[in-house]
């Protein structure tokens, strides 16, 4: 078949990438002028089957509703996207119920740990160097509230095979030293050893390099305008140069996705939540980490990516905002550095690249794959902050899934008709 990809982030280029590998002609369109332009290319670079619990947990809604336009808030819902969010907003609220999350919990650990195994048998066949690394991921908690329940979400994860590890304040700092001078204010944490980090822009152009030299037709710098419909199913695509035909299309566009799909008469129920990142230099920087650590309770995760330590958290609702508001991004800056107050007195302002994006939530938390109720068109969106973490896994089953095989995963919960 010839299938039409629309979206070159990680989502769209690992579908592309399995679809090439099981034998169809395969086109990807992107209006960026290079892949990972926007959500892929400057994230929390974390790998983590350890972090899949959805972000509506009745705890973060009442956080989120006492801190509406605080600009310094880990999460920020800004007034004016009120009215735009209600109907998506009732949901959220809904599938924030202790059963809805915790089953949710379980199906995206469920995808996030195939997705890993996929992330490993990717890097066996292939040359990617993309800054990896198989460290695992160090989880850090202050209260000892934030621990009891972090091991209930914890319990969830491993009946899907995720493996941890509970530490107390002191072995944590063995772990990470860097992490030592404020072994005294944690309350304990937990060691994720399968998790795994690196660079998602570099692993995205350089997996997209390799598909292309197996025949993928990359079209960047283009933007899909418009599905054309033909007797009842997706038939093309107008684009800024064109149209387009396929027997197939693949929406794998984030954050724009429910625009597009609306066309053909599928409402996503997704919305854009932003996040920010800041990457600085650390080559000779004492008080560096080695390990990639979420602060639970400050809401930011925190990798090393070779000479560089990337900063990156909140969520922001603000519609299809993309500024990167500075504010925001100290903010980010200091919640990561607050955990090495040596590191921080030597990182200079000036150094900090600072990046924001819209990722893709789902109401209930997990992605939506597969079938869109249209004939001709496929679904890979909805991944919210898990996108990095799900791409390989999410790509496999959506090919599996155009071609009319079984995936090896159970993709219950993972669907469009979860909704109906």
């Amino acid at each position: 078949m010839h299938i039409t990809v629309i979206g070159g982030g990680l989502v769209g280029v690992t579908t592309a990438w399995y679809l090439i590998e099981d034998g169809h002609h395969v086109t990807l369109i992107d209006r960026a002028s290079e892949l990972a332009a926007e959500a892929s290319h400057a994230n929390g670079a974390m790998l983590h089957a350890s972090h899949t619990e959805p972000w509506n947990t009745p705890r973060a809604i009442g956080q989120l509703l006492r801190w509406i336009g605080r600009e310094d808030s880990p999460l920020l819902l800004r007034p004016g996207e009120l009215p735009r969010m209600a109907r998506w907003g009732l949901g959220f609220l809904r599938y924030s119920q202790p059963h809805h999350h915790a089953r949710n919990t379980g199906v995206n650990a469920r995808l996030a740990v195939y997705s890993l195994a996929q992330m490993r048998a990717l890097e066996a066949m292939l040359d990617l160097d993309y800054t990896q690394r198989h460290d695992g991921i160090l989880k850090i908690f202050r209260s000892s509230e934030e621990l009891i329940r972090a091991r209930a979400d914890t319990a969830l994860m491993a009946e899907a095979g995720v493996r941890h590890q509970e530490l107390e304040p002191a072995a944590i700092a063995a772990h990470e030293p860097a992490l030592a001078d404020i072994q005294q204010t944690l309350s304990g944490g937990f060691y994720y050893p399968d998790d795994a980090s690196g660079d998602a822009r570099l692993f995205c152009q350089r997996l997209g390099a390799i598909a292309a030299e197996r025949g993928l037709v990359l079209r960047l710098g283009e933007t899909v305008e418009r599905l054309v419909i033909r007797d009842g199913r997706v038939a093309a695509v107008t684009t800024s140069a064109g149209d387009l035909e396929a027997d197939a299309f693949v929406l794998a566009t984030g954050a724009e996705a429910p625009r597009l799909a609306r066309q053909a008469g599928v409402r996503l129920p997704i919305r854009p939540v932003k996040g920010y990142s800041a990457t600085i230099p650390v080559a000779g920087l004492e008080g560096a980490p080695r390990l990639p650590i979420i602060d639970d309770g400050r809401k930011v995760v925190i990798t090393r990516l070779g000479d560089q330590l990337r900063i990156a958290g909140t969520a922001e609702f603000a519609g299809y905002d993309t500024r990167v508001r500075a504010n925001r991004v100290a903010a980010v800056l200091n919640q990561g550095l607050a955990n090495f107050p040596a590191l921080a007195s030597q990182v200079a302002p000036a150094g900090v690249d600072q990046w924001a994006c819209l990722r893709p939530m789902s109401m209930d938390g997990p992605p939506i794959l597969g079938d869109s109720g249209v004939p001709g068109l496929h679904l890979n969106t909805g991944a919210g902050h898990l996108g990095w973490t799900f791409a390989a896994g999410a790509g496999r089953v959506v090919a599996d899934m155009i071609g009319n095989r079984a995936p090896e995963i159970d993709v219950t919960g993972l669907t469009l008709d979860r909704y109906r």
